[in-house]
Order: structure tokens, then C-alpha cells, then sequence
């Protein structure tokens, strides 16, 4: 199947032969036969224009947009040589088309899968790689990949994109890897709002003239987390592991893609304000807050990156070096007033309506009505981490995803899945389910050999099993 892009390329293929048509002075008749051979000229027309313009253009297209990702990679390794982390950011990487899988790369692999083509190799994922700006372990290397049709064409956002996933490919090799934590508390009333009086005290403290103005609204966003902290006992633990994942790349992006100082807090004040838009807080908040903790503890203590290995979160660093103390309830309630005047509270009280309707629907269908259980073991990922919906003690869900397990692959196009990390499942409803073509309502599935769909425990449900294992 032609992709869309591919499509619009054929499209004003066929418009050129249309228009060469006329330029030859042809009338069309009425008889059926002139007809079919004046198709069949057009046709003829379509498959020379489409090979001699829109494939080479298309070729043309994806290598500028790699070779645009390998210079600003290579500027930016360059620049920083090692100097914000003590470990090189360089290696290679893979600019992946998601429509057909090619790939055009920085570097050969080293199985050799990969062709020269100039100072570039290309070749074609298989379909067992998942297609993620994300660290990809591939033919023997591991790759920073990146999507090549969805870089932004804004530089500054490139540049940060790109120091940002640079940063994850050794990410593990620094110890600044943990364990993803559910932060499901971003997605209720209160975890909302307070983190979002956070965000509009961080970026008070980077706009500030004074250091008294950056002490006190520092002491703002501290104190509202804090207060997040005593509502919901497990975020210290949960929203640290995550800005240890996220928060940190996307500050090195920052970092180390942008090169003065201004152009760096105008970015962290963007990644404040954008990301109040995510659907969800819940994995998207810490490429928020981590530029701007960690701009802010450049200024207040440097070489504070040596604590990330102790456990401390990055509030308890600024807390400490800015020897910052605890305000009291009322004081919080009372310094609320400065950043909300009652529209954001009004606004999210709105929202919590919605969620919980949502969640009844969601559970309704992934919970209590029929589904397709899918164990978990050696998975692997493709989501949007902006739209996921906590749903309790049930799991998360993702609205749209990619699954890939021992058992095969899992495309999930609407209607979501229900992924619970600690029982290590998932689920899909199976209302309406095929399980001969393996296709649901929003859903498809791909089976290795040696696994089948079965019936499952409860009437009308479903689950993956191995061949072997009996119903």
C-alpha cells in the first residue's frame, strides 16, 4: 500500500500527465475504445512521470532531511566534546522512514545489512524494530533513531530533538536509567493542579531580574510540589525515576543543542507552556520540568549532576543549595492567589468531570467487558507518551501503540489498550473480535509461529498463548 506522502507524489504525477495530454492537442471521444487508449496513454504517462520525478524526488527528500540530522549531530558532538556529562554523545544513527521502513544511516552496521549510497548507507528496517525517536539496538549496533518525516523544521527544536536523543543512546552507560513509574497521580484533580501552579513558578524563577525574585518563586514551585508530595505519597519516588529518564535528556538538549544562554531559557520557558496542552501529564511533565530544574541548578550550584547517582530528586538538589525551608499549608493556599486567579482551578475541576465519565467508559470496555489478554515479557513500545490515561489500579491506557513481545506484534489504532506493568498484561477488547484474521475493533494482531489466540477464563474473552499450552 502506498504511503500518504507517496500518494501525493503520484497524485501530481497524474495531474502532469493530464496536463501533458492537453499540451499534445488529444481529443477525447466517446467511443469506448478511444477511451481505454486514452487511459492507457495516461497511464503510461503516470509511470514515467512518477519514475523519472516524484521517486528520485522522494530519494532526494529523505536523504537531505538525514544528512540534516548527521551535520547538527555532528555540530553538536563537536561543541560539546564530552564536557556537560564526561562521556561522548557521538555515535551513529538511523533516520527511519515509518511509511516503508527505509533507513538512511550515519555510519555501516556492523552485520553489514547496510549499502554505502555516498557518504550515507540505507537499507530497510525489518519489522521486528520498533520505529521510535528512541536508543535501537539493530544489526549489531546500537543507533540513535530518529523519524525522519516527522523532524521539526524549526532549528532550534531540531537541535534539541537531536542532543536529546543522542543523550539516551548512552544514557544506561552513564547509570541514569530507572525503572518507568506509573505517576498516576498526574492525571487527578489536585496532581494536576498543583503541578501546573510548579510550572508557572519555574518559569517566574527563569524570567526573574533578581535573585530575590528567583529565590522566592523557586520557593513557590518547591513548596506546590511538596504539597503534591504530601497529597499523593508515592510522586517523590515516581516523578523522580521519570525526570531522571526524560527530564534529564531533554535538559541536555537544551543544554548542549542550544548554544547562548538566552536561547536556552527561552526554550525551557516553551517546554513550561507546551506541554499544558498534553492530553496527559502523565509521562509528558518531566520534558517540562527538567530544563528548567536543571537551568536553575546551573545557576545555584554548579556541578550539580554529580548528585543525580544519590537518589535525590532534583527539587531536594535546588532545596538544598538555595538552603530553601519548608512553607507552611496556609502559606502554600495563600501564595496559590499569585498564580491562578480561579480560571485554572475552575478549568481542571471541568476536566475531573471528564476524566471520571472516561473512566467509566474505558473500564467498561478494557476491564469489565470481553478482552484479548496478552502476557508481557521481553516488550518493546511505540506510543505518544502525551496521550496515555491512568485507569487506577487497573493499569494505564494507550490510546494508539505499538507492541511488539515474544508472541508477535500488537498495532492499536483506536479504541486503546490497557497495559498493567505489574502484573505484566495487556488488553484489548475483544467485543466484536475476529479471531481467525486476528482483528479487532481498533486493533490487529500478528502472530509468531508457535503461539495461538484461545479462549480465555471468563466467557467471551480471549488470550495469547503458546501452541503448546493448553486452553
Amino acid at each position: 500500500m502506498e504511503s500518504n506522502g507517496r500518494l501525493q507524489h503520484m497524485l501530481i504525477g497524474l495531474r502532469m500527465s493530464v496536463l501533458a495530454i492537453h499540451a499534445c492537442g488529444i481529443v477525447i471521444g466517446q467511443d469506448p475504445h478511444m477511451q481505454f487508449a486514452a487511459l492507457t496513454f495516461r497511464v503510461a504517462i503516470f509511470i514515467i512521470v512518477c519514475a523519472a520525478v516524484a521517486s528520485p524526488a522522494l530519494a532526494a527528500t529523505s536523504e537531505a532531511s538525514a544528512r540534516r540530522v548527521f551535520d547538527e549531530a555532528n555540530a553538536i558532538c563537536m561543541r560539546d566534546a564530552g564536557a556537560l556529562w564526561g562521556h561522548s554523545l557521538c555515535g551513529p544513527i538511523l533516520v527511519v522512514d515509518p511509511d516503508d521502513r527505509s533507513v538512511v544511516a550515519s555510519e555501516l552496521d556492523i552485520d553489514h545489512v547496510l549499502k554505502p549510497a555516498g557518504r550515507q548507507f540505507v537499507g530497510v528496517l525489518p519489522a521486528s524494530v520498533i520505529i521510535a525517536n528512541t536508543p535501537t539496538e539493530w544489526s549489531g549496533t546500537r543507533w540513535t533513531q530518529l523519524i525522519g518525516p516527522l523532524l521539526p523544521e524549526d532549528d532550534a527544536t531540531l537541535k534539541v530533538l537531536v542532543a536529546h536523543e543522542l543523550f539516551h543512546r548512552v544514557q544506561p552507560d552513564l547509570g541514569l536509567a530507572r525503572p518507568e513509574m506509573p505517576n498516576q497521580h498526574l492525571d487527578a484533580l489536585e496532581g494536576r493542579y498543583l503541578l501546573q501552579l510548579e510550572w508557572r513558578a519555574l518559569a517566574g524563577a527563569l524570567k526573574a531580574r533578581t535573585s530575590e525574585e528567583r529565590l522566592a518563586t523557586v520557593a513557590d514551585a518547591v513548596a506546590f510540589r511538596a504539597e503534591r508530595y504530601r497529597i499523593y505519597p508515592e510522586a517523590r519516588v515516581e516523578e523522580a525515576a521519570l525526570e531522571i529518564n526524560e527530564g534529564i535528556p531533554e535538559y541536555t538538549g537544551v543544554m548542549v543543542g542550544l548554544e547562548a544562554p538566552e536561547e536556552r531559557v527561552a526554550y525551557a520557558l516553551r517546554d513550561l507552556s507546551k506541554f499544558v496542552d498534553a492530553a496527559s501529564f502523565v509521562r509528558s511533565f518531566a520534558y517540562a520540568t527538567g530544563p528548567a530544574y536543571g537551568l536553575l541548578l546551573d545557576g545555584a550550584q554548579p556541578g550539580w549532576r554529580g548528585q543525580l547517582g544519590s537518589g535525590q530528586s532534583l527539587d531536594q538538589i535546588l532545596s538544598t543549595a538555595l538552603k530553601l525551608k519548608s512553607l507552611e499549608r496556609r502559606t502554600i493556599a495563600a501564595r496559590t492567589a499569585q498564580y491562578d486567579d480561579g480560571s485554572l482551578r475552575a478549568t481542571e475541576e471541568t476536566r475531573e468531570q471528564g476524566r471520571l465519565a472516561e473512566i467509566k467508559t474505558l473500564e467498561d470496555r478494557l476491564v469489565d467487558g470481553p478482552v484479548l489478554k496478552l502476557p508481557l515479557a521481553r516488550t518493546k513500545y511505540q506510543f505518544n507518551p502525551q496521550t496515555l490515561k491512568p485507569l487506577g489500579v487497573h493499569g494505564t491506557v494507550y490510546p494508539t501503540m505499538r507492541l511488539t513481545d515474544a508472541w508477535g506484534s500488537l498495532e492499536v489504532e483506536d479504541g486503546g489498550a490497557l497495559v498493567n506493568g505489574d502484573t505484566k498484561v495487556a488488553f484489548v477488547s475483544a467485543a466484536g473480535i475476529d479471531a481467525v484474521a486476528l482483528r479487532g475493533n481498533g486493533w490487529k494482531l500478528v502472530l509468531n509461529p508457535g503461539w495461538k489466540v484461545a479462549s480465555g477464563p471468563r466467557e467471551g474473552d480471549y488470550q495469547v498463548s503458546p501452541v503448546a499450552e493448553a486452553p
